[in-house]
């Protein structure tokens, strides 16, 4: 059974930092591309980061490019996704996924699996 379960969001101030966590299980996450999307109030749900299968490899939207960090644990089967410099803006449900291809990708529709997301709040 495959399972995605984020941690790690919560409540914070405009300029602080936080890390989101994902645990990942029920499959073989060390050949699996993983991202992070976001999706606030009335949006549509939106890329932040990716990174390909062995961490090599990163790619981030230009918004949070510069601030957030994305990173991955192969033996822990977890992915992390540091943010710092947190603006109001960045206010959303943050979900965990995992591709079907290795290599970095920001297409949402190669992302298979997806965790149920945790909600990160930005407050000026």
């Amino acid at each position: 059974q495959v399972q995605l379960v984020e941690s790690g969001g919560g409540s914070v101030q405009a300029g602080v930092s936080l890390r989101v966590s994902c645990q990942a299980s029920g499959f073989t996450f060390s050949r699996k591309a993983m991202g992070w999307f976001r999706q606030a109030p009335g949006k549509e749900r939106e890329f932040v980061a990716a990174i390909n299968w062995n961490g090599g490899s990163t790619h981030y939207a230009d918004s949070v490019g510069g601030r957030f960090t994305i990173s991955r644990d192969n033996a822990w089967k977890r992915l992390y996704l540091q943010m710092d410099s947190l603006k109001p803006e960045d206010t959303a449900i943050y979900y965990c996924a995992a591709a079907g291809v290795e290599g970095v990708t920001e297409t949402i529709s190669q992302y298979t699996y997806w965790g149920q997301g945790i909600q990160v709040t930005v407050s000026s």
